[in-house]
């Protein structure tokens, strides 16, 4: 009997999903892990020249839901290449609308809202709770940023019995039939002591009696108690919340699943399957102390929010964060130290001057981009969806992604440069039946898609950013089912290959870049 493979990077992973409920707690998450392996936070607002240094990590966040982190090699160079991975922290999910207070027939409703391209119909009867981000009062008149999550089920979006003539297929209306339930007005009524004319009283009272707002209060706008519950996650007094932005998201925990533990079940693996690879593959590779000592790169990551929307806001993909950053760290100067000859080794420069004018420029035209979002495996009970010589496999390894339309960003060069870094990487612990990865010592096996041409195709981060960078893209992902549901499946083998791969690409992108010639 073969020996069974380990399951600690699978593990790690499910622990990462289960602490990540929306974006902000993924970010929060990542920061954590990054600050354990010795990242330091910086901020945009402040100058980076004289802080950032040569074999220094550092990471920087926008608006809470993205996250940047980058390594910069001991003999960097103005003008030299930076090897990025980009990945998104959004998934489909509903959303608390502003006003979100409803009830019907005896029950409390909360009014949402969809986000992304979600499978809806997989949100009924599950057992929802509440996560996001709360704006609170803070002290000498701040107004601050808490992060909460309600853990148990108090939402649920009932299903319409079979006997009422449900229909086949399933059809609802998103407005009208997509309102969870969150209580009883009985039961609300009983915990308050209070008659529904007794509440509406004094609601009167209370409005009649404040000062003036622009806007209802919370207490106005949500169910009183929905915010007494979110004020104590947030260990604040209800008054003290000022707004927020809240999503519900399904209680029940990822899990290693399969008669061999070879899935992972969970949701949100889109996209947080590719940015907890993109987070621990940079991590890993800076696991030795010696890791930059002659690395004249800089090693990134970026993990947007948005990308289910489209990445056009200020933290999308779409904005001018990656591009403003790249061009601050273009120019960031060379290492001064003693005995830092290995600077001697960095590429060459253009000119001899002290001139970095053009370094932002040198920089994009020597850089790489991966854009790491979930790749499809081929669901066995509709196979006929899929191109017959493209069908990822669960637990093979990672997949890139090829449109002849641009709708991913792959192009050969690029699929080159990937092969080299896999089979310099790591090897798995699992390997996958008549392997040789495994008897060679290194490899992580690599997997093709494309599109029926009679199929829709879905895009990334990677054709906007290739756009606006003028930098080299390819595209790839880990291969899972049921993409957008709210329970999602993947390899949890599939992990570990991600993992390392990003980690090979981090570690041997300066030697590949000048051996893959394309102008």
């Amino acid at each position: 009997m073969a020996p069974k493979a380990s399951k600690s990077r699978a593990e790690d992973f499910v622990d990462f999903l289960n602490a990540s409920p929306t974006p902000f707690h993924a970010v929060q998450s990542a920061k954590s892990r990054l600050e354990n392996a010795g990242f330091k936070q910086i901020k945009e607002r402040d100058p980076w020249t004289s802080a950032l240094q040569p074999g220094g990590k550092y990471y920087l966040t926008r608006n809470a839901s993205t996250i940047v982190a980058f390594a910069i090699g001991s003999a960097w160079k103005p003008g030299n290449p930076v090897g990025m991975v980009g990945a998104h922290t959004d998934s489909p999910c509903l959303r608390i609308k502003p006003v979100s207070k409803r009830s019907g027939d005896g029950f409390l409703q909360i009014a949402v809202e969809t986000y992304g391209g979600g499978m809806w119909h997989t949100w009924f009867d599950r057992d929802l709770g509440v996560a996001g981000r709360v704006m609170v009062k803070g002290k000498g008149g701040a107004m601050e940023q808490k992060l909460v999550r309600i853990s148990r089920p108090i939402c649920r979006i009932p299903n319409l019995a079979v006997h009422f003539g449900g229909s086949v297929p399933f059809e609802f209306n998103k407005e009208a039939q997509l309102f969870p339930i969150t209580g009883l007005v009985s039961a609300e009524l009983n915990r308050t002591g209070k008659t529904a004319e007794d509440t509406k009283k004094a609601e009167a009272e209370a409005e009649k009696s404040a000062s003036f707002q622009p806007l209802q209060t919370p207490t106005q706008r949500h169910h009183p108690y929905l915010i007494d519950l979110i004020a104590g996650e947030a260990g604040v007094a209800a008054d003290d919340v000022l707004d927020f932005e809240l999503v519900l998201y399904d209680t029940q925990p990822a899990a290693i699943g399969g008669l061999n533990n070879e899935f992972v079940f969970s949701a949100r693996l889109d996209n947080l399957g590719m940015t907890y690879c993109a987070v621990e593959g940079i991590i890993q590779s800076l696991s030795s102390p010696s890791a930059l000592k002659n690395d004249s790169t800089i090693r990134l990551i970026a993990c947007f929010d948005h990308e289910e929307i489209g990445s056009t806001s200020a933290q999308g993909a779409d904005s001018s964060m990656l591009p403003h950053i790249v061009r601050r760290l273009s120019c960031l100067p060379s290492s001064t130290s003693p005995g830092s000859s290995a600077s001697d080794k960095s590429y060459d420069r253009v000119s001899a001057s002290d001139d970095n004018s053009t370094a932002y420029e040198e920089t994009l035209a020597k850089s790489f981009l991966v854009s790491a979002d979930m790749a499809h495996s081929v669901n066995p009970n509709y196979s006929g969806k899929y191109e017959p010589s493209h069908r990822p496999e669960m637990n093979a390894g990672t997949v890139i992604k090829i449109n002849a339309n641009v709708r991913y960003a792959t192009n050969s060069p690029g699929i080159v440069l990937l092969q080299e870094c896999a089979k310099r990487a790591k090897p798995a612990a699992y390997q996958a039946p008549g392997s040789k990865s495994k008897d060679e010592g290194a490899g992580v096996p690599l997997q093709l898609f494309v599109v029926k041409n009679d199929s829709p195709c879905g895009s990334t981060i990677g054709p906007m950013l290739s756009a606006k960078l003028g930098a080299r893209t390819i595209d790839v992902g880990n291969p899972q089912l049921a993409m957008h549901s709210i329970r999602e499946t993947c390899g949890s083998y599939d992990v570990e290959h991600g993992v390392n791969l990003f980690d090979s690409f981090f570690e041997h992108y300066g030697e590949l870049e000048e051996k893959v010639i394309v102008d």
